[in-house]
């Protein structure tokens, strides 16, 4: 019997397809594949077994990185995070791990350190972003002294992290770029300042590194665009099934609050998803799915396990798939309709939900 637990079917070859498209982008540059948050929802440890071809992972915290090493991950890891407290560092040491450095303390911590070997580190400036960076003027002094502790692989690496690059009329990633190399100039070391946005919009950003992330999985950082307008593919497609469908008459309500009101005789169809999986409940009244290749409207309110869908006169049976985003109804459309981004909703997709890959061999 058919399974009704809502689907994230993640094609791997649109992954291949989409870092070669950042190669194609930044070909002089190394590649760090940024994998935290699960891999933007797409699965972390499947990402990464796929992404052979990239310099290095992109991970937040300690555990994200213990995940790959346990899963088999031998490539260069970078805490993008850095360490939180120091007892973590020999931890870090004894993974192989490398990382980004973003304020004094971790400095301090580091440098006053007793390590069994030297880690990689990756030195992040505020240049702007005013989140996780050092401040400009410590530059000269901790770069220093890091390049010259017996704690730290050298040469540094160089980074700072743009604010607003998925909006490329903006001066503000111009002024970042030009307070980085202010800030940098004479120092030796690796830079990397490019997002995905900056990957895209910012080709004299590119620098050694560039660091993308949404654009992998095939999901534009422009909140006016699709992935398909950069030459991308989406990895995920989103699906359920009916479950059931029903007659309503002119005048019913549907759904809790009998939020939305039959204008004449129809049919709905009951959908297996709502947000308990991670689809978000702003979508009733809102949104559309995908039934047949027809686009039908989402009525009422999503529930926790539930949503409703008029079908009209379609042809629409108990068991027919339910496309909730991919290639044919993008993720970012969705995010516009309930006011949204795509990286919220790709993050939300709860363990309720089947994962499945393809395209396992390329």
């Amino acid at each position: 019997m058919p399974s009704r637990r809502p689907q994230a079917t993640i094609d791997l070859a649109a992954l291949e397809h989409n870092f070669a498209r950042v190669k194609q982008l930044a070909p002089n540059s190394k590649v760090l594949a940024v994998l935290k948050a699960n891999a933007y929802g797409h699965g972390m440890l499947p990402v990464a077994q796929a992404l052979k071809q990239a310099d290095a992972l992109g991970v937040a915290r300690l555990d994200e990185a213990l995940a790959l090493r346990a899963g088999g991950i031998a490539r260069p890891i970078v805490l993008l995070e850095g360490f939180f407290h120091a007892d973590e560092l020999a931890q870090i040491v004894a993974s192989n791990l490398q990382l980004v450095i973003h304020h004094r303390d971790q400095a301090e911590a580091l440098l006053a350190a007793q390590l069994d070997a030297p880690v990689r580190v990756w030195l992040k400036v505020d240049t702007g972003m005013h989140r996780l960076g050092i401040y400009p003027h410590e530059f000269n002094e901790l770069y220093q002294r890091l390049s010259q502790s017996r704690n730290v692989q050298g040469p540094l690496r160089l980074m700072s992290h743009f604010a607003s690059s998925d909006e490329p009329d903006k001066a503000a990633t111009a002024n970042q770029l030009m307070l980085f190399q202010h800030i940098t100039r004479g120092s030796a070391g690796e830079h990397s300042l490019a997002n995905s946005g900056a990957v895209l919009n910012w080709p004299q950003s590119h620098g050694d590194w560039v660091r993308p992330g949404l654009m992998l999985y095939g999901v534009s950082p422009m909140a006016d665009a699709v992935g398909t307008d950069h030459g991308l593919k989406p990895l995920m497609t989103l699906s359920s099934s009916v479950i059931a469908v029903r007659e309503v008459n002119a005048g019913d309500a549907v759904g809790y609050g009998g939020s939305w009101i039959a204008a004449h005789n129809s049919r709905l169809a009951v959908v297996a998803m709502g947000y308990g999986d991670g689809y978000p409940r702003a979508a009733g009244n809102n949104a559309d799915v995908l039934i047949n290749g027809k686009r039908l409207p989402i009525v009422g309110r999503v529930s926790m396990d539930m949503i409703t869908v008029d079908i009209g006169n379609e042809a629409v049976a108990i068991g027919d798939k339910v496309i909730l985003w991919g290639s044919d109804l993008p993720v970012e459309q969705l995010a516009r309709c309930v006011d949204t981004i795509p990286y919220e909703l790709l993050c939300n997709i709860t363990s309720r939900v089947l994962f499945s890959y393809i395209n396992t061999s390329h």
